[in-house]
């Protein structure tokens, strides 16, 4: 049900090599040794020496395994103290294999509690600190949430229309972000792929615009029967997926560039009948590569787009959550109605997700600038106490601006300028 689990090895089914375990003995879970809640704490875990040679002699280890490391994912909480570890990690990787990947990924839970203000400033700072520190060192970086904001307004959590999940429980937020990050990751993960980790950060971080916003849709809305042209065709103007980066989405589609991978879509079943005439153009296509192209062409025009189509679906099996509309069939595609006998569960889904470098960027991360501008900085001695200086803090605060001005257009240019005199 999710109500015991408490933990990520409480739903871990996959076997752990020790070498792939480092356990931090100084903040356990439990409480008992304190928590690891400052971006400094976490930085300084990574200054001691004994340290930094076990974190070696484990990626060394797995390293020299590899007959062709294309690089690394480093995947770290965002709100908390693992932000600084997350970032020394990085560095570390950065300055001892240059010129491989780094793929980084920031998560964020649900914020239930925002009633405790020095955690929710501490978290903001965090956030900050680690967007601007992990983007720096890595060759791609993607804040991943299912909170409706990052800044220091709650906003409601992300809702899908086929899954009942609750908030609450990191067990079923988590399983949704797994299976957008499995989709996202698929183009240089898969043996069949062309392109490398490296190709898809160059695609999409040019022009100093590192930062990537994830959507996903989670399943997608494939109906039982139907061809991928006739369910492209219902959403002509709105891609239906939702934006993982915890930021209020943009009602005009726009984006600089992306990367779109739709899986779970029988290529059989994906064009319709031959011999019969195209009732639109994504009908008169050959196959569903040549159909979510054209696709994506129309609905983000002038917008560099590369697409990848797997038949294999998002496994959905224990102990993934059952949280699943009643319309969707085993396999997760939607039926239209919900069916008269006691469905099994949902043993697989169809899942459409994108990486784009988009102007939404400018609205997450200049809003998380806005919020952090107008605190009091001295107010919070005890985060700096940690380890980070505040002129260093102001730094990154000027940084995190600067990486803003990269998905500036339009109008949002000028709102920025406008604020710039006002300061």
């Amino acid at each position: 049900s999710g109500g015991s689990v408490q933990l990520w090895s409480d739903y871990l089914k996959v076997p752990l090599h020790p070498k792939s375990v480092y356990v931090v003995r100084q903040y356990m879970h439990d409480g008992v040794c304190g928590c690891l809640e400052a971006f400094g704490q976490g930085e300084s875990l990574l200054q001691d020496p004994g340290c930094i040679e076990e974190l070696e002699d484990r990626l060394h280890f797995y390293v020299e395994e590899c007959d062709y490391l294309q690089g690394f994912q480093v995947l770290c909480d965002l709100h908390n103290g693992f932000s600084g570890v997350g970032a020394k990690v990085t560095e570390l990787i950065c300055d001892e294999y240059s010129g491989k990947g780094i793929l980084t990924w920031g998560l964020t839970p649900v914020m239930s509690d925002m009633a405790d203000y020095q955690k929710n400033v501490y978290r903001l700072m965090n956030t900050a600190l680690g967007i601007v520190h992990l983007s720096s060192h890595s060759s791609l970086f993607c804040p991943m949430s299912l909170s409706g904001s990052l800044g220091i307004r709650p906003q409601p959590p992300i809702t899908f229309p086929y899954i009942n999940y609750d908030a609450s429980l990191n067990y079923h937020s988590s399983a949704i972000l797994a299976a957008a990050l499995d989709t996202l990751t698929a183009p240089y993960r898969l043996c069949s792929s062309q392109g490398s980790m490296t190709h898809l950060a160059e695609t999409l971080n040019f022009s100093g615009r590192k930062v990537v916003a994830a959507w996903a849709s989670v399943p997608f809305p494939a109906l039982q029967g139907y061809s991928l042209p006739d369910t492209l065709c219902t959403y002509q103007q709105d891609v239906p997926w939702k934006l993982l980066s915890s930021c209020r989405e943009k009602k005009v589609s726009c984006c600089f560039a992306q990367s779109v991978v739709l899986r779970g879509i029988c290529k059989e079943h994906s064009i319709s009948c031959p011999g019969k005439q195209p009732t639109s153009p994504l009908h008169a296509c050959e196959n569903t590569e040549q159909a979510l192209q054209h696709y994506l062409h129309t609905v983000f025009p002038g917008a560099f787009s590369t697409s990848h189509v797997l038949e294999q679906p998002c496994s959905t099996l224990p102990p993934y959550p059952q949280f699943f509309s009643p319309l969707l069939t085993r396999q997760g595609f939607l039926l239209d109605k919900p069916p008269s006998y006691s469905s099994a569960g949902v043993e697989s889904i169809p899942v459409l997700a994108a990486l784009q470098s988009s102007p939404v960027l400018h609205t997450l991360l200049y809003s998380l600038y806005k919020d952090l501008r107008k605190l009091n900085t001295r107010r919070w001695a005890s985060f700096f106490a940690a380890g980070v200086e505040q002129d260093n803090f102001q730094d990154a605060l000027e940084e995190l601006r600067t990486l803003s001005q990269c998905y500036e257009v339009g109008f949002e240019a000028d709102e920025s300028e406008d604020e710039a005199d006002l300061d």
